[in-house]
């Protein structure tokens, strides 16, 4: 969660428009989070092959001294816990067989305490069975993140007749189809060898596995975040709205002419902080380029968003420009209808820099989770 402290820097910066150092106060927050643990939870039918899936996702080999006991007969009757450092903190949890439930298996994720844990994985093989479904069942009503885990791939393709690329689909069919029946939206299905780590889908299931759990860790954080930015950004746009409204705009931003939409464009980038120096620190910041956050930009310029805004393309073109001209003869209602016109565009400018700030900082947060 993020700290009191840490969301009044994050809302100070946005509110001083200083966009680089809100993305290191992003990111310092995000680099904490990275130290949270991650509990993932490896279940299914007990002689699975659960165990011996645990050593080669942790990149270990059955014969050396840190890995999981391998053995015909079931091995795990309690919950044990390992780490490695493929996944830095990261607890597997190798959970006993859905057999070494006390009671029926509705208990079992009770006894083993579901709630504990941040991520599933499913280790089925031979048969995609009612247990499997169960229990796939109980993780989506909890709206827990799990994966499907066929081991013993290399069994299946020694005994069957099939083609390998047919028993490949009738076993991914045959999983979607029975939790289909329980209304469980399909779960990534990976098909391993565990003695042969480096066939089949194990090297994907390691990546996407290693990317999940960082999404998971970042998840309810990254929220707040993007929350919490969302709302400091439209809490200065009614600030400045109140401001254009009164006029008093000019004085505050040292705008000069109004009327010039390039003027009023470079300032509120300057108190948006989407100028090109901003941006160009927080690319540097992020380690991005510099062209990264530009290419999101709507309002880079004011020509190429007068012709992508409609509103922006009535007010500046030629007939309505003359129409105002006119105006300025009538001495007060003219002004009147100028100066309305005038609030007008400036209002649709902020408006459109304002989304440009949230999507300059949607991708700040998106870019800081992703490795490059």
């Amino acid at each position: 969660m993020l700290s009191r402290v840490e969301a009044m820097n994050i809302e100070k910066a946005l509110a001083d428009g200083n966009l680089p150092e809100v993305v290191s106060a992003i990111r310092e927050s995000l680099k904490m989070a990275s130290r949270t643990p991650v509990n993932v939870a490896l279940t299914g039918n007990s002689g699975n092959d659960m165990s011996s899936f645990i050593n080669p996702l942790r990149n270990i080999g059955h014969e050396e001294e840190a890995s999981v006991p391998v053995a015909v007969l079931k091995t795990t009757q309690t919950r044990a816990c390992y780490l490695s450092p493929h996944f830095p903190n990261v607890v597997l949890w190798d959970l006993p067989g859905t057999e070494c439930a006390a009671q029926s298996l509705e208990n079992y994720s009770m006894e083993m305490q579901f709630s504990r844990y941040d991520f599933f994985i499913i280790i089925v093989s031979e048969q995609f069975s009612m247990n499997h479904v169960i229990l796939a069942k109980t993780m989506w009503d909890m709206r827990k993140h799990f994966y499907v885990v066929w081991t013993k791939l290399d069994m299946d393709l020694n005994t069957s007749a099939l083609p390998e690329g047919q028993l490949l689909q009738i076993i991914r069919e045959n999983i979607l189809e029975n939790l289909q029946k329980q209304r469980v939206c399909g779960p990534p299905i990976f098909l391993v060898s565990s003695f042969d780590p480096l066939s089949y889908d194990f090297p994907k299931l390691r990546d996407s596995l290693q990317m999940d759990l960082m999404k998971n860790r970042y998840h309810e954080l990254l929220q707040n975040l993007s929350h919490m930015c969302e709302r400091a950004v439209n809490d200065k746009v009614s600030f400045l709205q109140k401001k254009i409204a009164t006029e008093s705009l000019q004085d505050a931003c040292g705008i000069s002419d109004a009327d010039d939409l390039a003027v009023c464009l470079k300032a509120y980038q300057l108190l948006f902080g989407v100028d090109d120096e901003s941006l160009w620190q927080v690319a540097q910041r992020v380690g991005r380029t510099f062209a990264d956050y530009m290419s999101i930009m709507k309002s880079c310029d004011v020509q190429g968003l007068s012709t992508r805004n409609w509103k922006l393309t009535c007010m500046t073109c030629t007939v309505f420009r003359s129409f105002l001209g006119l105006l300025r003869c009538i001495p007060w209602l003219g002004n009147l209808i100028i100066r309305y016109f005038r609030q007008k565009k400036q209002r649709c400018l902020l408006e459109i820099v304002a989304e440009d700030t949230k999507a300059i900082l949607r991708k700040v947060l998106e870019d800081s989770i992703i490795p490059q």
